[in-house]
């Protein structure tokens, strides 16, 4: 398998709402296998009912090919019914998973919070720099002052 394509039911990547479209896609998908399955199964039920016609009119070749046609949509039916299996499995899989996927929006990154915080009081990052750099120079020159006055003070 290539490891670079995620599996279909894999919701990695994506953030909640893309999920849930995602997810949306699978669930039409579903509903229309569906009603094709409904399809199939009103369609096969009438091929039976010709094949029975059949038999009781003593027409071996119609019966015989009204039985071809009832198979084809037997298997189609089947078919069907495997894919909406299928699909329905993903879809649960895919719906477990949106709970983490939202739980990871909502974390924080502090780094992220941080440059929010200084692009809101203005703060570039060579900004930030530079008010670090005072606020060190100015306890710098706060010791050295309260150092001078020590010395003064003794004789």
């Amino acid at each position: 398998m290539d490891q670079t394509k995620l599996p279909a039911d894999n919701l990695t990547g994506m953030d909640a709402a893309g999920a849930k479209e995602y997810i949306f896609h699978y669930i039409t998908t579903l509903k229309l296998t569906e009603k094709k399955l409904e399809e199939v199964t009103g369609e096969l039920s009438k091929w039976k009912g010709r094949v029975d016609l059949a038999r009781s009119r003593g027409e071996e070749a119609l019966s015989l090919e009204a039985e071809k046609e009832a198979l084809n949509l037997e298997a189609k039916r089947d078919a069907l019914a495997g894919e909406i299996g299928e699909l329905t499995g993903v879809i649960a899989r895919l719906r477990r998973q949106l709970p983490g996927l939202a739980a990871r929006e909502r974390s924080i990154d502090p780094d992220l919070l941080e440059q929010e915080l200084l692009l809101a009081l203005g703060e570039t990052d060579e900004g930030a720099r530079k008010t670090a750099g005072e606020f060190e120079k100015l306890n710098a020159d706060s010791a050295l002052e309260a150092l001078k006055a020590k010395m003064r003070q003794d004789p």
